[in-house]
C-alpha cells in the first residue's frame, strides 16, 4: 500500500468507527488486548534475533538476572543483589531463593551458568554472542550464588545482562522454547494461533503472583496501519504500542485514547551489503548516503516524525556526537563520488523491503532519490520470515531498510560476519578500547571517535532516529513512554 493511500485508508477508517465503542469493559478489568505490526517466527529470543520476541516474552515470560526500567536503570530481578571487583571484570550475583521455571524445576546459580555458557558455545546462534564469548569465568560459589569474571572491561554488561538475549532458560526445556517457552516470569504462552494472535496466561505460582494484575493478554498481530487504527477505534484492541505516526491524526482529539510518544535508541538505517560489488567500495556507498534527503525520508516514511542521524548512534545516547554533516544530502557530490569510483550509470541494485510502513513507504522515497543519481534501486517486498532468511542469515541482498532497535548496539560494526559484511580492522581496534575503558570522559571521547569513523566508512546509510507513538485507551495505566529496549512489561499494566 503506497503512502498516499494508506494516508486515505486511515482517514476513511476514522471516519467509520469515530463512534464505534471501547470494548474493555466487556473483557474484564483482568484482561487486555494489545497488538503489534511484526509476528515473531519463534518465542526464544537466546536463538533468533527478531525484535517482536522480546515484545511478547521478556520479562513476562522468561526472566533476566536485571531489569531495565523505562528511564534505562538497571534493577534487581532474579537477582536480589550484586557486587563489582575493585577491577570492574568479576560481577557477584546474590540470586532469589524459591524460584522456580514453569516446569517446575528449581532455579539456581548452576541455571545461570548453564544459559550464559548455552549462550557463548560455539554453535550458539545468540545475536549478542559477543557479550557471553568476552566471560572468562562463571563460578558458582553457593546455589544461590554466581561470580561472572570478564576477560576485560565492560561498562555496560549489568545492563546487558537485562537484554532478552541474556533471559535465563531452563535446560530440560532449552531447545524447545521457540515454540513453547518454559521461563519464570508471571505468564506462561497458553495459545499461539499462527498469523492471528498469541495469548499470555497469568501462572499462578508465580513468586509475586498477587501483584499482577492482568490474568490474560492477548496479542494480535496486525501489519497494516489502516488495519492497526480501526481495531483500535473499533476497541477490539486496547493497546499499540509502537503504532504509526497516522494513528495520532485518527485519535487525537478523542478522550476515549490515549497517545504517547516517547524516546527510543532506535536507528532506522539503509543498510549495504558491504562485499557486493561496487557497494565494496566506499565511494560509492558515501554517494548513495548523498543521494538521500533523511529530512524528505522522515516525513514519507515516518510520518514526520524523527531526527536525522548520521552514524548508528542517536542523540541523547551516551558519547552522542552529531555526524550528520559527514555525508549531507548532496546529489551532485553523489553522482561525482560514482563517476570517480568509476561506476558506469544506471546502476541497478536490489532494495527489499521488510513489510513495516517504515520500510516500504521508505523504499518509494530513497528509490526515487537514488534514481536522480542514476541508481535505479528494484524494490522487492519480503515477508519478515524472509526477510530474516534471505537478508540477515545469508545476505542475499544490495540494499534493505530496517530499524536496529536495540541500544548499545554499534559493536554489530566489530562483529564477525554480520549480515552487512563491514569489516574494519580500525573500527574493531577502536571499539576493543572502548569496551575495555571505564573512565567515563575517555569512553565519551572514544565513542565519538567511532561515530566520526563509522560515518566516514560510509557501511550503511544513516537515516533517522524514529520515537515511538503508542496509542491505548484511555482506562489502560503502565505502559511505557519512553522504550529503551524492546520489552512490554505486562506486570505494570492495570485498569484505572
Amino acid at each position: 500500500m503506497s503512502f498516499r493511500h494508506t494516508a486515505a485508508a486511515l482517514l476513511a477508517v476514522a471516519a467509520l468507527a469515530a463512534s464505534a465503542p471501547a470494548s474493555a469493559q466487556v473483557r474484564g478489568k483482568d484482561a487486555v488486548v494489545m497488538a503489534m505490526a511484526l509476528e515473531p517466527t519463534g518465542l526464544d529470543p537466546t536463538t533468533a534475533a527478531a525484535a517482536s520476541i522480546g515484545e511478547i516474552v521478556h520479562y513476562n515470560v522468561l526472566e533476566t538476572l536485571v531489569r531495565i526500567r523505562e528511564d534505562g536503570s538497571v534493577v534487581p530481578l532474579l537477582a536480589e543483589k550484586w557486587t563489582v571487583s575493585p577491577d570492574a571484570r568479576t560481577f557477584t550475583f546474590e540470586l532469589r531463593r524459591g524460584v522456580r521455571f514453569h516446569n517446575g524445576e528449581p532455579f539456581s546459580a548452576e541455571t545461570v551458568k548453564y544459559a550464559f555458557e548455552r549462550a557463548a558455545a560455539a554453535d550458539s546462534t545468540n545475536k549478542d554472542k559477543p557479550t557471553f564469548a568476552a566471560i572468562e569465568a562463571i563460578r558458582v560459589t553457593d546455589p544461590h550464588v554466581v561470580a561472572i569474571r570478564l576477560k576485560g572491561n565492560n561498562p555496560d554488561f549489568l545492563f546487558n545482562v537485562g537484554l532478552s538475549t541474556a533471559v535465563i532458560v531452563e535446560p530440560k526445556s532449552a531447545a524447545t522454547n521457540a515454540t513453547n517457552p518454559v521461563g519464570t516470569g508471571p505468564y506462561r504462552v497458553e495459545n499461539w494461533v499462527r498469523g492471528s494472535s498469541l495469548t499470555l496466561a497469568k501462572w499462578p505460582e508465580y513468586r509475586d503472583a498477587q501483584k499482577i494484575r492482568m490474568s490474560r493478554v492477548t496479542w494480535r498481530f496486525i501489519s497494516d496501519p489502516a488495519a492497526q487504527i480501526a481495531a483500535i477505534l473499533a476497541g477490539d484492541v486496547d493497546a499499540m504500542p509502537r503504532i504509526t505516526g497516522k494513528a495520532i491524526d485518527a485519535v487525537k482529539n478523542d478522550p476515549r485514547f490515549r497517545v504517547q510518544v516517547g524516546g527510543s535508541r532506535a536507528k532506522t538505517i539503509l543498510a549495504i551489503n558491504n562485499k557486493k560489488k561496487p557497494l565494496d567500495d566506499v565511494r560509492v556507498r558515501r554517494a548513495i548516503a548523498m543521494a538521500i534527503d533523511r529530512k524528505a525520508v522522515i516525513v514519507g516514511a515516518a510520518d514526520g516524525f524523527g531526527v536525522p542521524i548520521g552514524s548508528h548512534y542517536v542523540p541523547g545516547a551516551f558519547g552522542y556526537v552529531d555526524t550528520t554533516g559527514v555525508n549531507p544530502f548532496d546529489p551532485a557530490k553523489a553522482r561525482a563520488l560514482l563517476a570517480e569510483a568509476g561506476v558506469k550509470t544506471p546502476l541497478e541494485l536490489t532494495l527489499k523491503l521488510p513489510p513495516p510502513p517504515y520500510s516500504r513507504q521508505g523504499g518509494e522515497v530513497i528509490a526515487a532519490q537514488l534514481a536522480k543519481v542514476g541508481i535505479v534501486a528494484k524494490m522487492q517486498n519480503v515477508e519478515w520470515a524472509q526477510w530474516m532468511s534471505g537478508v540477515y542469515t545469508n545476505r542475499d541482498y544490495d540494499l534493505t531498510i530496517i530499524s536496529h532497535v536495540e541500544p548499545l548496539d554499534l559493536g554489530n560494526y566489530a562483529k564477525d560476519n554480520y549480515y552487512w559484511n563491514y569489516e574494519s580492522p580500525k573500527f574493531r581496534a577502536l571499539f576493543s578500547r572502548i569496551s575495555q575503558t571505564g573512565d567515563d570522559a575517555e569512553r565519551a571521547r572514544l565513542l565519538g571517535e567511532a561515530q566520526r569513523l563509522i560515518a566516514q566508512e560510509s557501511p550503511n546509510v544513516f537515516l533517522y532516529q524514529p520515537p515511538w507513538v503508542s496509542v491505548a485507551n484511555a482506562k489502560l495505566k503502565g505502559l511505557w513512554k519512553d522504550v529503551p529496549i524492546f520489552a512490554n512489561d505486562l506486570s505494570l499494566l492495570y485498569w484505572e
